[in-house]
């Protein structure tokens, strides 16, 4: 969430992001560190960010049910 262009509508939900992209991470094995991760390759990032997105999917059609 540290990209400019990043926008999270709820302020209070910032903190929670960060932490769920920092255990995305780690449980795939990718090294996300604090601050800037310029160094992290695209395949790396999108792997993060992709299952963020499938989890969050998971999540609500759980919840929907």
């Amino acid at each position: 969430m540290s990209n400019k262009n990043s926008k999270v509508e709820v302020p209070e939900a910032k903190a929670a992001l960060d932490r769920f992209k920092t255990e995305v991470a780690s449980e795939l094995g990718v090294n996300l560190k604090e601050g800037y991760n310029g160094d992290l390759t695209s395949r790396e990032a999108g792997s993060i960010g992709g299952e963020m997105v499938r989890r969050m999917i998971k999540k609500q059609e759980e919840q929907m049910k």
